[in-house]
């Protein structure tokens, strides 16, 4: 047993049970990052400072000929540093630690939160904290890397990163005070971070009756992402910073089931069903494909000899800016008006089609289900009026797993090639990459399996709703079919 001290330093009369052992040395790192808080903000100065060098000096520089490599060329060091090993297990750790890249590691939230604590601290404006800014934010960033080849040019890296960290930075100025506004509403990764974070198995759980529990009085806690600590609930928005550990000794780092979010709390909403679904099940998967796409040669080809025939020759030309579309001459690699059109309509119709589909599934398994009772507590309880989605919201939240490991899979495609040109045998990649998709979508099955008998427990209607979610998935799990076994 143990007893909290009431605020004349006396035991009260609440008895809470002694944590085990596992869950004091959980709670020990959050307090660990609370009392470490100015080396933390050294090592991100310093990650800070290694970020700038790797955006800056290979813009600087000239473009790397055939016989470069990781070890002799830092443009080739910084595309493998940022395409090869930064995002994609950026990604990898957040359903493992939660979004502690955000509190801990990220440069760009450093340098928004140090723009912040100097800047005018204006008002968040209503336009700012519009819904629809992760997937809006992430869908461009996403096309527009691809149109000016983001993953092997130093000056792609440099418009498409070094222009977020500048919009970082001015909003940090522009708004709030000592706040990570950019991260809240603007990040293009937010979103993404967002879902994926509601698998991690560590949250920051609050007390509640704790928390009403008179207390001496203590220092106010700086939420740098704008978190409601008292009614904070879930790793979703959280940046794991640890700031907040043991604050009025409610709040601590606590290990949970990896499905207790999804599952028990969060209801989703239409914009984060598009990002799942549109986003990162749809566009996602049009922006790794087309590249190695026999149809695009052959969409493209047609198109052009359309044209020819009828003497327009502009969409031809090849004199785009590289900011607007890829235009290197001098590696013989320049797109056309052509070429751009014809990645916006590729990308575009596989988040139409393999979206679609993946949303059609979770339409026909809602409509499978009975109605989706109002949830007494959590995001959606906010909501008023109900959507009529409201089931198809909650049920796609279970496809988060299906959706990180589609983004990991195109994102780590990039990482073999670079280690295949190094001469690293990659013979192994294909067995993990669909074990690695085989066990997401059976993870997503298992979600959907869980989400329906929150509504039945009609064993038929169950697994008829999961079979018509596992039908949408087909186009999404033929994509990488497509793309790493066919092409």
């Amino acid at each position: 047993m143990a007893y909290r001290l009431s605020a004349e330093g006396r035991p009260s009369q609440r008895v809470v049970a002694t944590p085990s052992s596992f869950r004091r040395r959980v709670a020990a790192v959050g307090d660990f990052l609370r009392d470490h808080q100015r080396a933390i903000r050294n090592m991100q100065w310093v990650i800070v400072v290694v970020y700038v060098a790797l955006l800056v000096i290979p813009a600087a520089m000239p473009l790397p000929d055939s016989s470069a490599s990781v070890f002799n060329n830092l443009t080739i060091a910084a595309q493998f540093a940022f395409w090869g090993i930064w995002w994609p297990f950026v990604l990898v750790s957040i359903p493992l630690f939660g979004r502690a890249w955000c509190g801990l590691f990220c440069p760009e939230g450093a340098l928004t939160e140090w723009a912040s604590r100097r800047g005018r601290g204006g008002a968040i404006p209503r336009w700012l904290r519009w819904g629809g800014w992760p997937f809006v934010a992430f869908s461009l960033t996403t096309i527009y890397g691809q149109l000016v080849s983001v993953y092997q040019y130093p000056w792609a890296v440099a418009a498409v990163l070094g222009g977020s960290t500048i919009a970082a930075i001015v909003v940090g100025w522009l708004y709030g005070r000592n706040k990570r506004v950019w991260c809240k509403y603007l990040c293009p990764v937010n979103g993404v971070f967002n879902l994926l974070a509601k698998l991690a198995p560590w949250h920051y759980g609050v007390d509640a009756a704790a928390w009403r529990a008179p207390v001496r009085r203590t220092e106010s806690v700086n939420c740098a992402p704008l978190l409601p600590l008292r009614t904070m609930q879930g790793a979703s928005d959280c940046h794991m910073c640890g700031r907040c550990s043991d604050y009025r000794g409610a709040i601590t780092l606590t290990p949970r089931s990896p499905e207790s979010e999804i599952v028990d709390i969060a209801h989703g909403s239409g914009w984060q069903t598009a990002l799942i679904v549109l986003g990162l099940m749809g566009l996602a998967v049009g922006a790794f494909l087309w590249s190695a796409s026999p149809w695009y040669v052959t969409i493209k080809q047609a198109v052009a000899a359309w044209l020819v025939n009828r003497d327009i020759y502009w969409p031809l030309a090849q004199n785009a800016p590289w900011f607007i579309l890829t235009h290197y001459p001098q590696a013989n690699d320049s797109f056309s008006w052509l070429d751009g059109t014809i990645i916006l309509l590729f990308i575009g119709g596989a988040a139409l089609v393999v979206g679609g589909s993946v949303f059609l599934g979770l339409w026909l398994a809602d409509r499978i289900l009975p109605a989706l009772n109002r949830p007494q507590a959590g995001e959606a309880a906010k909501a008023a009026p109900r959507s009529p989605f409201a089931g198809v919201h909650k049920l796609a939240q279970g496809l988060i797993p299906a959706a990180g490991i589609g983004v990991f899979l195109g994102l780590s495609a990039t990482t073999l090639t670079l280690l295949h040109n190094e001469g690293v045998s990659t013979g192994w990649a294909n067995p993990v990459r669909f074990t690695l998709l085989v066990l997401a979508i059976g993870w997503s099955l298992r979600f959907q399996w869980r989400l329906a008998g929150q509504r039945t427990r009609q064993p038929v209607r169950r697994a008829a709703a999961v079979g018509a979610v596992g039908a949408g998935l087909l186009p999404f799990c033929w994509a990488w079919v497509l793309l790493f076994v066919l092409w």
